[in-house]
């Protein structure tokens, strides 16, 4: 696409839009204004392509679609057919997968099929088989009641929050930590490192039916060829949640061990995050869980979002080409050019650095709460988000963690150089906020001072360093 034909197509929407609510016309053009002028740390966050944002503005969101390419229970579904088969085709073969399942709306969507499906597939249950060969009418009242009990008192065993799990993975606020039976595994104390003799013990104790391994805020990389291993000596699925490091699988530069898709039953993921796509969730299993994975909807899932899918097509269709592998490698080095320069200057990071695309800093070194320095720097023009730290004394709330990310930096183009800049910024900030009080004069864990010449000078700097990598430099809003 050309500079030209960027710019007149998001012009073009714009203008549309505004003739309706110009409202929400300007809010647009202000998120793309605030993303240009902000360094963006945020893990989970991306620049998906213009050809992936303008595949998801057309009349793909006008189709209702539920079933599966050529099983649909709508007719007039076989333009739909073909985007959702291409972006399966694309997603089977980007990550070696035999099974994609491409319709979840989201990660927890993504993560739900698969607990079902694995529900679906090892509960052994009368009344299951009779609702799955659809005989449904054939169920009483006791098989009703017998099979609500089955399938809601199954145990699962996943990483804690604290420990850089996921929500999804069991905790309680979550549907998961209330559809199973749960107990998580956390980390190493003294490195915060997991530690697979003490997940292996816990699996042997607990005996779950599954083994959820992956996380959003673990700054390392997992052996998947172990938890495979810890899995099947107490027959449980092993599944992987890979939404964060995606884009470090699909650019193969985790491999091997490393690489949950060999490994897993079952591999549930968000197509946005370091794979650079749309907002969206997928599911890639072998051909033994397939069929009640294509079951997510009506199981789950609301109609598919026909539109997102076409996105995600083209997401996926731009990894599979030669240059994805290099941002890839490039979303790691910054990691790591990130962590070395916050550590040069005294920041204690939790696993003490990175093998993937984020870190995890222990603002309690500087006196802070994870909401005080959350706060100080995005007045200042640094975009990041609290995150919890092993052991966290402060909870899920105020935290006692930043968490940084940088594959939407790495999009944009800055370096290693520019990383080390960056852990200055971020240190200048932190060393220069200090606790505030509350109304009664005692500590606050959210109120912070910063003088605002500080905060001034940092966002500044956060503004220069950004001049030389423009965002979408091709769209002109005008």
């Amino acid at each position: 696409m050309s500079r030209n034909a960027e710019s007149t197509a998001f012009r073009s929407a714009l203008e549309v839009v505004r003739g309706v609510e110009p409202r929400v016309a300007d809010a647009i053009a202000a998120e793309l204004a605030d993303q240009r002028e902000s360094l963006k740390l945020i893990a989970s966050e991306n620049y998906a392509s213009p050809a992936t944002l303008l595949a998801m503005g057309n009349w793909f969101s006008d189709k209702y679609a539920e079933g599966t390419v050529g099983r649909r229970f709508y007719a007039g579904c076989q333009n739909v057919d073909t985007v959702e088969a291409l972006a399966a085709e694309h997603a089977r073969e980007l990550f070696g997968a035999s099974h994609a399942y491409v319709q979840p709306h989201s990660g927890i969507d993504a993560n739900l099929v698969a607990f079902w499906a694995i529900l679906a597939d090892r509960v052994e249950s009368p009344a299951l088989r009779k609702a799955q060969a659809r005989q449904v009418n054939d169920l009483t009242e006791a098989d009703w009641f017998a099979l609500r009990r089955e399938l809601g008192n199954q145990r699962m065993l996943g990483m804690s929050l604290d420990a850089g799990g996921h929500l999804t993975h069991g905790f309680r606020p979550n549907i998961s930590g209330k559809m199973f039976d749960q107990r998580s595994y956390g980390t190493d104390p003294a490195t915060g490192l997991i530690d697979y003799d003490r997940v292996a013990e816990a699996a042997r104790e607990f005996k779950p039916l599954i083994l959820v391994a992956g996380y959003s805020a673990y700054p390392r990389k997992v052996n998947f060829r172990i938890m495979r291993e810890i899995a099947d000596s107490v027959g449980a699925t092993f599944m992987v949640d890979m939404a964060h490091f995606a884009g470090l699988v699909a650019g193969k530069v985790f491999t091997g061990d490393f690489d949950p898709v060999p490994h897993a039953h079952i591999v549930t993921t968000t197509t946005h995050k370091s794979l650079r796509g749309p907002r969206g969730g997928m599911v890639l299993c072998g051909p033994e869980l397939a069929d009640q994975v294509d079951r997510g909807c009506p199981m789950v899932l609301g109609g598919p979002l026909p539109h997102v899918m076409a996105a995600k097509a083209v997401a996926l269709a731009e990894a599979r080409r030669p240059g994805f592998a290099d941002y890839a490698q490039r979303i790691v080095d910054n990691a790591q050019a990130l962590a070395d320069g916050l550590l040069r200057r005294g920041a204690t990071l939790v696993t003490g650095g990175t093998d993937n695309h984020l870190v995890l800093i222990d603002v309690s070194g500087y006196g802070l709460t994870g909401r005080q320095a959350e706060q100080a720097l995005l007045d200042s023009g640094i975009v990041t988000n609290r995150n919890s730290v092993p052991q966290d004394p402060n909870g899920a709330w105020y935290t006692s963690g930043i968490r940084i990310g940088t594959p939407a930096l790495t999009t944009r183009g800055l370096g290693a150089a520019e990383m080390d800049a960056t852990a200055e910024l971020i240190h200048t900030v932190l060393s220069q906020t200090t606790p505030g009080t509350g109304p009664d004069g005692a500590p606050s864990k959210a109120k912070y001072v910063l003088d605002p010449a500080v905060a001034e000078s940092v966002g500044k700097q956060a503004a220069d360093l950004l001049t030389p990598f423009p965002l979408y430099p091709a769209v002109d809003l005008g």
